[in-house]
This record gives structure tokens, C-alpha cells and sequence, in this order.
């Protein structure tokens, strides 16, 4: 299957972004690699990148073809699963998440790997927008992020779970309002321009307070950090893996209608990894 080593092969310099560095992950050389692209781009009588003195990059062509690409490997994944087990899960799966949900898709990766020994299962962490993008490329099979209304339309999104917003505040702060808190307090705000940042803006609007600003960050266990330093109060959505409830150092409080950050699990229709990845999202369910 010497035309499956050469796909395999391109989605390693797509994904890398050069020769060089697709070669170590694909125990090949650099020599080699740059032969079986010229023998694959030969093979479809078109160019697939744009050589820049030692550099090359994908061209048009080339990025349409990566998604085309991964569902032919994926298709061919499938055929290698054991005939002898219909219900077993084979090949390789590239999935992402937001920073916040890399432990619980971690977690399912590895419920789903142990019953299916022949899996391999690749999580990587980045912002939801960044997420989605890949997504749509083919560059990862599927992620788990913030569904945004009117983002990724074209995608299919699996509702997993909400986070409602609360406000996190230092133990040692024994006022219960956050109304209150919010006036009074040092603010910390998580990045405005992110969705999670709207929702916490209009948390503030629905609370009719305006807080005095100390600093914005765009990490949310960086601003609990924070808030359990004694610098500040936060809105965030209470992160289904958080332990805050129990931190000696922080206190959690409730907001009265509160605004909730939706999470699913993002892929493009008509997958070929489609089963491997409902079989996540019901790991990843409630």
C-alpha cells in the first residue's frame, strides 16, 4: 500500500508545517520525505506546495486535500480493525479540547482505550475558536468545545454538559452577596474578547454592578490562582473538573440566574471516525 504511506506521509507535513519536521514523525528522512512528495504530487498531476528557498508550505490545493486525505486514512483504519470482533475500535484519532476539559476527554480517552486495545488516541489543548478551525481542516477529528452561537454551523456539535457562571471568591471574604462582593472587590476579569469573556460580561449586566478592573488573563486556573492568593473575585463558569468547592482558600457562591457556558463535542458530518468519537461523547456525558 505504497499510495497510503505517501497520505500517511502528507498529513504528517500538513500537520508539521516542513519537511523536516514530518520526517521525525514519520521515521523517515528528510531526503525522503521531499521524494514522496514530489511522487505524490506526480500521482494527482498537480502541485501541493509552494516552495520558499528551504520552506514549503501547503498551497490551495493542498490544504483542500488534507481533509480529503484523513478520511481515506480513516476509511482504511477501519478496514485493519480485527474481522473477528464487528463491535472492536481500531485506528488513529486526533482529538483537542479547551484547557478547562482536557482532563475529562483524557479521562474518557483512556476508558475508551482500555476496552479497545487498538485505538490511538491523540489530545491536544487550545482556544475554542483555534479548536473549531482544525476541526474543519481535518487537522483533528474532533474537539471538545465552547459552543458559540453562529460558530461552526456547517460542523456537527454533540451537547455534553453547561457550566453555569459563579463567583469565585477568597474563603476568608465572609460577605454572601455578589452584588455586594463585586462592588467592593478587586475584579479579575477572564479575557473579553473570548466567548466565556461575553458571558461574563453579561453576568455583570444582569447584576447591574460595574466592578473596579485589577487585571485581565485569558487562563481560568490561572485567575482561581489569583483568587485564592486574596488578590481578587472572579466570574467564571464553574469547570465541571474543578475542585474549588473544597479548596480550603476558596469559596464558590451561586449567581441568581446565572449565564451558562455550553460544552459539546465538535466534528465534521459524515466522519469516518464518527463511531470511535460517539462512543467519546458518551464516555464524556454526564
Amino acid at each position: 500500500m505504497s499510495s497510503i504511506r505517501l497520505l500517511k506521509t502528507f498529513v504528517a507535513v500538513a500537520a508539521e508545517g516542513s519537511f523536516a519536521a514530518a520526517a521525525a514523525r514519520v521515521a523517515l528522512t528528510q531526503a525522503a520525505v521531499g521524494q514522496q512528495m514530489r511522487a505524490l504530487e506526480a500521482e494527482l498531476r498537480r502541485p501541493l506546495f509552494e516552495r520558499q528557498g528551504k520552506s514549503v508550505v501547503l498551497n490551495d490545493a493542498g490544504r483542500a486535500l488534507v481533509p480529503q486525505v484523513r478520511r481515506l486514512l480513516g476509511l482504511y483504519e477501519q478496514m485493519l480493525a480485527p474481522a473477528g470482533d464487528a463491535g472492536a475500535m481500531a485506528g488513529t484519532v486526533h482529538l483537542g479540547a479547551v484547557v478547562s476539559a482536557v482532563r475529562p476527554l483524557i479521562q474518557a480517552t483512556l476508558a475508551l482505550k482500555a476496552r479497545h486495545a487498538a485505538l490511538d488516541l491523540h489530545v491536544s489543548a487550545a482556544k475554542s475558536v483555534e479548536l473549531i478551525a482544525r476541526v474543519q481542516s481535518g487537522e483533528l477529528d474532533a474537539a471538545v468545545a465552547v459552543r458559540e452561537p453562529g460558530v461552526g454551523k456547517e460542523l456537527a456539535w454533540t451537547p455534553l454538559y453547561g457550566e453555569p457562571m459563579v463567583l469565585l471568591l477568597p474563603r476568608k471574604l465572609d460577605e454572601s452577596d455578589p452584588r455586594t462582593i463585586l462592588q467592593r472587590q478587586p475584579f479579575i476579569r477572564f479575557d473579553p474578547t473570548q466567548h466565556t469573556g461575553h458571558l461574563v460580561e453579561r453576568t455583570l449586566r444582569r447584576l447591574r454592578v460595574k466592578p473596579v478592573e485589577l487585571l485581565e488573563l485569558n487562563s481560568l486556573e490561572s485567575i482561581a490562582d489569583l483568587v485564592r492568593s486574596g488578590l481578587g473575585v472572579a466570574v467564571v463558569p464553574l469547570l465541571r473538573d474543578a475542585r474549588w468547592a473544597t479548596d480550603g482558600k476558596l469559596r464558590v457562591l451561586e449567581i441568581p440566574r446565572a449565564e451558562e457556558r455550553r460544552m459539546a463535542l465538535v466534528q465534521r458530518p459524515e466522519s469516518p471516525k464518527a463511531v470511535i468519537i460517539a462512543a467519546l461523547a458518551s464516555e464524556l456525558l454526564p
